[in-house]
């Protein structure tokens, strides 16, 4: 019996698209041959995948959850198939959901990491061989981005067009009754909306990235030096658009899409007194179909 060495069901996975246990099983059977070894698979049906795997994945699906036992816990990730008629079958969203509950359970770092680690009990890539046999498309775990909340707080999930945006507010609060509260279940809903059709770049102003912010103000320095103003009045002009830049880009600085007369940190204060509690956004996260 010959040896069947790690690298051989490597290139065996690489080859054929199937699970790795799947590939093992087929080189022993075939006793280390490797074409042997597809035509088992083949004649298993489990060689398909490779067919599909150079298929273009521009359709699918962004899912937004939170953990059964913990709202402290979720994720939102994208899973990309070949056509939007797919991307709304129930089997389809199905699997994202396995997916976006991988991604919150094993915390990966990133999708090779998360295709490596297993969930209940089985490797997340023989899943996601085991899904494009089913449902016949090429498909692909393509981003994914996970919160968590260390004190007491809640996450909230929204998804947005049908799955063409996945949004996850990450808020902390002093009463663990405030996140069973419908009223803050409705204010959670409304910020994530705000984010999904805003796009904002950072939660607040001390958190837009440096290199950001460093952008924005050189152009905004170059606008002002053309209108052949004085050196003052020219920084005061580039100053002041930066100020514009984070109030339309930073979210708690937003105009709440819902009342334009308040701001998205006034709405959610206005929403905390009618809890009785103390309300703070903490962080989001949101992924676009095509990201």
């Amino acid at each position: 019996m010959a040896e069947i060495t790690a690298k051989m069901v490597k290139e065996l996975r690489e080859s054929t698209g199937a699970g790795m246990m799947e590939c093992k099983k087929a080189l022993t059977e075939a006793d280390g041959d490797f074409d042997k070894a597809v035509d088992v698979l083949r004649t298993r049906g489990l060689a398909k995948a490779a067919k599909k795997a150079g298929r273009a994945t521009n359709e699918g699906r962004v899912n937004a959850l939170v953990c059964d036992n913990d709202p402290r816990r979720g994720s939102v990730c994208q899973i990309n198939c070949e056509t939007d008629f797919v991307a709304l079958t129930d089997k389809f969203q199905d699997y994202c959901e396995t997916f976006t509950r991988a991604v919150t359970h094993n915390n990966p770092a990133t999708v090779e990491e998360l295709l490596e680690s297993e969930f209940k009990g089985e490797k997340v890539q023989d899943t996601l061989t085991e899904a494009i046999h089913i449902i016949g498309e090429n498909m692909k775990i393509s981003n994914f981005k996970r919160l968590e909340i260390e004190g007491t707080g809640a996450l909230v999930p929204y998804i947005h067009m049908n799955g063409k945006i996945g949004v996850l507010v990450a808020f902390e609060f002093g009463n663990e009754a405030t996140g069973a509260d419908e009223r803050f279940t409705t204010m959670g809903k409304d910020v994530a909306m705000q984010i999904a059709a805003t796009n904002p770049v950072s939660l607040d102003k001390d958190s837009v990235p440096e290199d950001v912010r460093e952008h924005e103000f050189s152009i905004y320095k170059a606008q002002a030096a053309e209108s052949g103003k004085p050196e003052n009045i020219q920084e005061k002009i580039a100053t002041g658009r930066m100020a514009k830049f984070y109030k339309e880009s930073c979210l708690v600085e937003q105009e709440f899409v819902k009342d334009p007369d308040v701001t998205v940190s006034e709405y959610i204060a206005k929403c905390a007194k009618e809890l009785g509690d103390e309300v703070k956004i903490v962080d989001f996260a949101r992924i676009a179909l095509g990201d």
